[in-house]
């Protein structure tokens, strides 16, 4: 079951990402996931091979591959 959870909010980030790259931070804003459960969705994304994390000023961004 958790792991359909962990697809599901890594849909959220998809869609969040969808318009361009974002920072970490903006993507937990826009979807309202826990810092746990953002991870867990950026971990499934990554090792399906969908993102890209930048350095910008200290800051760690994402978009999509």
């Amino acid at each position: 079951m958790l792991t359909s959870k962990i697809g599901e909010n890594a849909g959220l980030v998809w869609e969040a990402l969808h318009n361009g790259e974002l920072s970490v931070k903006a993507v937990k804003k826009a979807t309202k996931l826990k810092e746990a459960d953002l991870n867990m969705a950026f971990g499934w994304l990554a090792r399906e091979s969908k993102l890209a994390f930048h350095d910008v000023d200290g800051e760690i961004h994402v978009s999509l591959l």
